[in-house]
């Protein structure tokens, strides 16, 4: 029997992927939105505002509905008008742990503000927290920095358009920052893993066991594009989200949870190769930022 998924969104990266792999799959996908963007090939679109939802999934049955919802207002509106759903998965963020906890966090590590992410953490944990009260059986997972194909985020992007036009990098510092990443196609054959195997803990943090240097990343990004980096680096005190991708913040999450169902991921090089691709036909997609503008202006 094919089985039917709802992915709430479905329009843009996390969701949207999900959705597009899992119609990849064989399996009948809704996708639950506004209707204000494309949708993917293959999808059945089920149009509303998931706040003002009603009845509008009353006569479904889900066999899963995998939600990226950021509040527990989005998590409590979507159950109450669900009709019967046997599995949900909850895409968290590794935002619910405060920096100031011991490292690497665990999936036990008490979750509370953390100062980089405010707002979206909170809102992720009160999510996490109405959803275990409503439904013990779900699955919550908390990833690092996704990346892969789709990304809307301003992050590898930046990093190319760079590479593409030959332009110098503006390192932070000595370029010493750890990053800890995870694809997207994993993130998705670690669902797989959850709904096939069921396992007792219910928590699961997400990502790459290894983490790697900012310098590094850059260097990777660079080579996908064919290119080699030249780097300038920037010692001034200021804020580093003016010209590059991530907060001036260094955190480890302990994903041998993850490790012990699924012990391969895929390589950072390959993962960033699949990104690349993507970008180069996609580039209209991406929420761009002005870090080459603040660069020009304010560090050559």
């Amino acid at each position: 029997m094919v089985k039917k998924v709802l992915v709430t969104g479905g329009t843009v990266f996390v969701s949207r992927y999900i959705a597009e792999y899992y119609v990849s799959k064989g399996y009948d996908v809704y996708v639950l939105n506004r209707n204000t963007r494309k949708q993917s090939e293959g999808v059945t679109l089920i149009e509303a505002d998931r706040h003002c939802l009603g009845d509008k999934l009353r006569n479904f049955c889900f066999d899963i509905v995998i939600d990226t919802a950021y509040s527990a207002k989005d998590v409590e509106l979507l159950l109450d008008s669900l009709g019967n759903c046997k599995e949900y998965i909850l895409i968290s963020s590794s935002a619910v742990y405060p920096e100031y906890a011991s490292q690497p966090f665990k999936e036990n590590t008490e979750v509370a503000v953390n100062r980089f992410w405010g707002k979206y953490g909170t809102d992720k944990i009160e999510a996490e927290n109405a959803l275990l009260q409503r439904k013990p059986d779900a699955y919550i997972v908390r990833p690092p920095y996704l990346y892969g194909a789709m990304n809307n985020v301003y992050r590898e992007a930046f990093v190319f358009d760079c590479a593409l036009a030959d332009r110098n990098f503006y390192l932070p510092k000595d370029g010493g920052m750890k990053l800890q990443f995870f694809h997207i196609r994993d993130l998705c054959k670690f669902i797989d893993i959850l709904l096939e195997r069921h396992p007792q803990q219910h928590i699961f943090n997400v990502g790459n066991k290894d983490l790697i240097s900012i310098r590094e990343w850059v260097e990777l990004c660079y080579r996908v594009a064919g290119k080699t980096v030249r780097f300038q680096n920037v010692y001034k005190d200021i804020e580093q989200r003016n010209y590059f991708s991530f907060y001036d913040y260094e955190y480890c999450l302990d994903v041998s949870k993850q490790y012990e169902l699924m012990p391969q991921t895929i390589s950072l090089l390959e993962g960033l190769q699949d990104a690349f691709e993507w970008y180069v036909k996609n580039s209209n997609k991406v929420n761009k930022k002005p870090f080459v503008a603040y660069i020009d202006q304010n560090l050559i």
